[in-house]
């Protein structure tokens, strides 16, 4: 047995130690293959809980409700708006622990309701590498990281999750779009949805990895470098300024350096 296949049977010894678990299921890499090895460990001890709000795409919520549908998974759709969290609108630099906090409690006390002995969420390895103030409420609230407590990296995971068969081993990788909020401009759900749009048109034109950050009402793309080549043909080019400008973006530009996860935290001066 290899080492990635250890990995993996540790991961389901440890959730058949938890006896049954809620797990935050977002639809993404991380947390769809933690909810499949959770249905594989534990059966019908499985429950997901997925967040509802502004902030999360109508995409993903309506990959979560298929994915659970197709693997026979008890689904719950949890209603967390995130601009009724006090402070969260002015976007302060600890907001995902406003929102994590929230959210964590919500879903435990679902749990608690279902007889649910523990709540899981999907953060990985490479989690610990950056500023990450949800993982205080996930420490706080003794929530579960099994992908992290079992050592899993993003790559690994992509590379177990191929190996299930799972659609998401390839997708891109997804965060909150509250994320592309500088920090300390006000959220709204108006500069939401233009996000959500945003970055809905670069996926439905073929880009595969992208960022829409927004600055005041100007956007600023991320995409991966070698996909500038086709974001800069002209067609392309005056079709993407074009509808962004339809969004209510005033302001159109590309990130030279790049898609990179949390660039908005480049602006902090925090020791991770």
């Amino acid at each position: 047995m290899g080492q990635l296949e250890e990995k993996y049977e540790a991961l389901l010894e440890y959730l058949r130690s938890l006896n049954s678990v809620a797990v935050a299921f977002s639809s993404g890499v991380d947390s769809t293959f933690l909810l499949k090895a959770a249905k594989e460990a534990l059966g019908d001890k499985v429950i997901a809980v997925t967040a509802q709000s502004c902030s999360f795409p109508k995409r993903e919520l309506k990959e979560a409700i298929a994915f659970c549908e197709k693997e026979g998974i008890r689904h719950f759709i949890c209603e967390s708006e995130e601009l009724h969290i006090e402070g969260f609108a002015q976007n302060p630099k600890n907001r995902c622990y406003l929102c994590k906090k929230e959210l964590f409690e919500k879903i435990r006390k679902l749990a608690a309701e279902q007889n649910v002995e523990n709540v899981v969420e999907g953060s990985n390895l490479d989690d610990n590498g950056d500023y990450r103030p949800g993982l205080q409420a996930v420490a706080e609230l003794e929530v579960k990281s099994p992908l992290r407590h079992c050592g899993l990296s993003k790559n690994e995971i992509r590379l177990l999750s191929k190996k299930l068969g799972l659609p998401t081993w390839e997708k891109q990788s997804f965060a909150c779009l509250a994320s592309r909020f500088v920090y300390g401009e006000i959220i709204t759900e108006e500069k939401l949805g233009m996000v959500d749009k945003a970055e809905q048109l670069l996926l439905d034109l073929g880009f595969h990895q992208v960022r829409v950050r927004i600055h005041g009402m100007m956007a600023r793309i991320e995409i991966e470098p070698a996909e500038f080549d086709k974001l800069m043909q002209s067609e392309v080019r005056e079709k993407i300024t074009k509808e962004f400008k339809s969004y209510g973006f005033t302001y159109v530009t590309l990130d030279l350096m790049g898609y990179r996860t949390g660039s908005m935290n480049e602006t902090l001066d925090i020791k991770k």
